[in-house]
């Protein structure tokens, strides 16, 4: 007979596991027809990717795989609070980065080799300001009984 394990995660273990599933289903989604419109224009990467998830955001091959990766990421780190933390808030940071640059780089020239554009730009505001704003204020109230935060 077997007794079962209860995994019991933090507050902020669930959301870097949220935002991290939300990550990896936007990495698949994109490599979708229908849910990616354009399709047969899915570039590896640049401007040129004329593909859009949902018709309104650019998509290429580079970014959906960019996705994927910080969505499994994610997922390893939300194994412990700390990297839970991390994740959100490093992620985050990552996300206002690319935010700036989205606004600062010409759409049409090669140095947007993502692609961005504006619907782009402003999730990766509103993505950074959240996972940050997620990675702190539960960051801190995760206190775990055990360093690995019950996992």
């Amino acid at each position: 007979m077997s007794r079962m394990q209860t995994v019991t995660r933090t507050p902020v273990q669930t959301a870097a596991m949220a935002v991290s599933a939300v990550f990896v289903l936007v990495g698949i989604a994109g490599f979708i027809p229908g849910l990616t419109t354009n399709f047969d224009q899915l570039h590896f990467a640049g401007h040129q990717s004329e593909a859009q998830l949902l018709g309104i955001f650019n998509v290429s091959v580079l970014h959906n795989l960019v996705h994927l990766l910080f969505g499994a990421v994610g997922l390893l780190m939300a194994r412990s609070v700390r990297g839970a933390a991390s994740y959100l808030v490093g992620g985050g940071v990552v996300y206002l980065l690319l935010w700036l640059y989205g606004l600062l780089v010409d759409h049409d020239s090669a140095a947007n080799f993502v692609p961005l554009n504006d619907a782009d730009n402003w999730l990766h505001l509103g993505l950074g300001l959240g996972m940050i704003a997620l990675g702190l204020t539960l960051g801190k109230r995760s206190v775990p009984d055990n360093p690995r935060g019950g996992v």
